[in-house]
């Protein structure tokens, strides 16, 4: 992974983004953008704050003491969707005080790509992104700006600005948190953890199912429906042909795999007759 968390921190990302997942199921792209804007502003605050983060981190503090701490910081100038997730984050278990901020960091920025692919445009998005990424470093004077000593709005008004019109929001937001954000990274390091928090959502928004022919297009579109319902966000279906699996289908989507494949039916019916010899 980019970011390199350790220990109980690796687990704990884990289970967040688990819990972003059930955040954004099934939301609009504005809400799952207001999201990702309060998740970035906590964020800022946990990485300006020593106090407050160590409160929330100290495994020796009660969960519920924790909770009730995020919600008197948050509830007055954040969603109730963000506060239910920061409360979730305030329970789970960190190696190190400062991987609550850049795990709420990434929470925010794979939150702003949910918005971005119910509003169809993650590719765009992902793409848009990178290029940013290489204007920034082939060009000494703006890199300079955006790194040197000065405002964090002045900065944000800046790469804004220069993306213009063509970029789409979710671009110039996450860009303009990115320039703000820095927190002693280098630009190029701060724009390779972003890329991957992107990255990551895509990844768990496609599907990679393995079958040992070729799907139809209506199988397909039956199958992405499906899914979809059940992950309340438009998903990506990648078709591999297997023909080793000899018929069903397996499907390996986000950290869940369905194996239905002959396979692997076959392999389980060998094991349940060696346990009945047994």
């Amino acid at each position: 992974m980019r970011i390199h968390l350790g220990g109980s921190s690796r687990q704990s990302l884990v289970a967040a983004r688990a819990a972003l997942d059930v955040a954004v199921k099934g939301a609009s792209a504005a809400s799952a953008s207001e999201l990702s804007s309060h998740l970035f502003a906590a964020a800022d605050l946990f990485a300006d704050n020593t106090s407050v983060r160590r409160a929330i981190t100290d495994p020796a503090r009660d969960k519920a003491a924790k909770a009730a701490l995020v919600k008197d910081l948050f509830t007055k100038s954040t969603g109730t969707l963000a506060v239910s997730l920061l409360s979730e984050l305030s329970g789970l278990r960190w190696s190190a005080t400062k991987d609550l901020v850049y795990a709420t960091e990434q929470l925010a920025i794979e939150a702003e790509a949910s918005a971005a692919n119910i509003a169809g445009e993650l590719d765009r998005v992902e793409d848009e992104f990178f290029e940013t990424s290489r204007l920034v470093a082939d060009n000494f004077e703006l890199r300079k700006a955006l790194v040197s000593v000065g405002s964090t709005e002045a900065k944000s008004a800046l790469i804004a600005e220069v993306l213009g019109k063509k970029a789409s929001a979710s671009t110039i937001k996450i860009a303009s948190a990115l320039v703000a954000s820095l927190r002693g990274r280098s630009i190029e390091a701060a724009f390779a953890d972003y890329l991957f928090g992107l990255a990551n959502r895509r990844n768990r928004l496609i599907a990679v199912v393995r079958t040992a022919t070729a799907l139809t297009d209506a199988q397909s579109k039956r199958l992405a429906t499906v899914l979809e319902k059940n992950v309340g966000q438009p998903i990506r279906i990648n078709v591999q042909i297997d023909p080793t699996i000899l018929g069903g289908v397996s499907i390996k989507f986000a950290d869940e795999l369905v194996d239905g494949s002959v396979v692997n039916r076959l392999a389980n019916a060998g094991r349940a007759l060696v346990g009945q010899s047994a």
